[in-house]
């Protein structure tokens, strides 16, 4: 049983209206060029494909992608986009759930939510990483977008860090460090009510060397690792990273 939450069908509904500003030619356009490369002439799956912001354009650009995911309300706002013979959709969590075929990339792309961090355990962060090299032929790669922790602007004795304080939307984080947890907060102004939807998530971070020993565990090796999809490099400041890891030929 994952412990990753479910989410509901009103955020499925509401959550491509939201997070536009993610599926804009700018930002979406590097993480298609990166991935469509690494992809090459082979098959794609994507953990946690939700409502299809990246899997749907990916397969449009003319490789065949799988997607797993564990909301049927999110793979249903997906399924309004592409039906299941041009884009096959499995339902189930991402650290366990096996689909046919061999693939040569397997990617999970930060969203507003970092996706692997929903898996709230180290083991089954760790299985996830196994779950992906299960499905890569030999030579492919497993790509992980993900935030880098952001506990150098959390001061002594400061439970909270803000990450976005606008007109609409105020989001914090609060972090327990013993259990390596994070809860996301969000006030978002809802209609012109003037009224404010709260929401929050749980995650479980991981710093960029624990993802490779996930990765060593797995069978993988780190290949690169960058600061974002155009290339640029990962230094101290980085406050994400794209980090790819193949699977011996």
């Amino acid at each position: 049983m994952t412990s990753s939450e479910l989410w509901n069908r009103a955020t499925a509904e509401r959550y491509d209206a939201e997070e536009t500003g993610m599926s804009s030619a700018e930002v979406l356009g590097p993480t298609l060029d990166f991935l469509a490369e690494l992809a090459g002439d082979g098959r794609a799956l994507e953990f946690a494909i939700g409502t299809g912001r990246v899997g749907v354009p990916l397969r449009e650009r003319g490789v065949p992608v799988t997607g797993i995911e564990l909301s049927p309300h999110m793979a249903a706002v997906l399924r309004r986009k592409a039906g299941e013979d041009v884009l096959p959709v499995v339902l189930g969590d991402m650290a366990s759930t096996v689909v046919p075929g061999e693939f040569s990339l397997v990617y999970l792309v930060y969203l507003v939510y970092n996706t692997i961090t929903n898996l709230l355990t180290q083991d089954e962060q760790v299985a996830c990483f196994r779950n992906a090299a299960r499905h890569l032929a030999p030579g492919g790669r497993f790509v992980i977008e993900l935030g880098v922790p952001p506990l150098r602007l959390l001061p002594p004795g400061q439970a909270a860090v803000p990450f976005d304080v606008s007109e609409g939307h105020l989001g914090f984080d609060t972090f327990d460090l013993v259990e390596q947890v994070l809860v996301s907060h969000h006030l978002t102004r809802d209609g012109e009510d003037g009224r404010y939807r709260r929401e929050s998530s749980r995650h479980r971070y991981a710093w960029p060397a624990e993802l490779d020993l996930m990765a060593r565990i797995a069978g993988l090796e780190r290949e690169r690792r960058v600061a974002d999809w155009d290339g640029a490099p990962f230094t101290q400041d980085s406050t994400r990273h794209v980090s790819v890891w193949r699977k011996p030929l």
